[in-house]
């Protein structure tokens, strides 16, 4: 498996798998969860990807039940997200959904990430979404803070714009090392809105969340981009999903998509991706078809 450095102290591997589904399975049991673990393992997927609002903000104990008493942690890279306020859960309370990026929130939900999840500490923590009332000064100094104490060894952020990112960069001392966004070939205006180009810029890694656009790719709307992936896939012998996973990692702004699915014999085939190798007319086929029309 490839593995691509995130900063001096992590590294992860180029496909991440993600949790964001995994109360939704009719099987949360940890014997369970540890099989979809030990799948991507034996794959060389060792990067993990959860948020404190999945599952109605359930799926970090569901982890935490399948990490209790094995050596499955050590194996692993826990990516974990927090910011997102809803009014379920824990936060059932709440009159509105909202966004919370102020000190306290921060350290109450690694702390709570933590004791959910059985860890001692979380690889990589990403705030969830911009906060239009973020003090920068506020949420820089608890993203330091929390890695001074070993509770978070890195940092980054999940859905900011390139104006965002600046803005938290500049009152903090550690660097922001990644930035999860929106990537599919549906939703590919991050290659030309400049999202993706910033990045770049700064030599940082991009994870990539929905890159099967959460299903819509085989919506009959979808219909004349699914049969391009479908023709160019028979010719690797592997599915149309794996080529629209490919068409990601092709690009060279190094992108980590992050899958989910609690199908056991999908999780077995998710590494399959890095096996196939766009050239360039291909990636252009498939982006044409993806746009409707020709590039200028």
């Amino acid at each position: 498996m490839q593995r691509t450095k995130i900063s001096s102290s992590l590294t992860m591997s180029r496909l991440v798998y993600g949790m964001w589904r995994l109360g939704d399975d009719q099987d949360t049991s940890p014997e369970h969860v540890r099989n979809k673990i030990s799948s991507c393992l034996h794959q060389g997927i060792t990067s993990f990807d959860q948020a404190d609002i999945y599952g109605g903000y359930e799926a970090e104990e569901i982890l935490g039940n399948a990490l209790k008493g094995s050596h499955l942690r050590k194996e692993m890279e826990i990516v974990t997200k927090c910011d997102i306020v809803a009014p379920v859960g824990r936060y059932k309370s709440a009159r509105v959904k909202y966004y919370d990026t102020s000190r306290d929130h921060i350290l109450k939900s690694v702390d709570a990430s933590l004791k959910l999840m059985g860890i001692d500490y979380i690889d990589l923590l990403l705030l969830h979404r911009p906060d239009p009332l973020m003090d920068h000064f506020e949420t820089g100094a608890a993203l330091d803070e929390i890695i001074a104490s070993g509770k978070v060894r890195n940092v980054g952020v999940s859905n900011f714009k390139p104006w965002d990112w600046n803005l938290l960069q500049a009152a903090m001392k550690n660097k922001l090392v990644t930035n999860q966004i929106e990537l599919s070939v549906l939703a590919h205006e991050g290659f030309t809105n400049g999202d993706v180009a910033f990045h770049q810029t700064h030599n940082t890694p991009i994870m990539a969340w929905s890159p099967l656009a959460g299903g819509d790719l085989f919506l009959k709307s979808n219909e004349k981009l699914l049969n391009s992936l479908s023709n160019i896939a028979d010719t690797f012998g592997v599915e149309p999903s794996t080529v629209a996973v490919a068409w990601l990692l092709a690009h060279p702004a190094n992108i980590l998509p992050v899958l989910g699915t609690n199908s056991l014999s999908r999780i077995e085939t998710i590494s399959q991706a890095l096996d196939i190798k766009l050239d360039r007319q291909t990636w252009f086929e498939i982006y044409t078809t993806a746009l409707g029309r020709e590039v200028a």
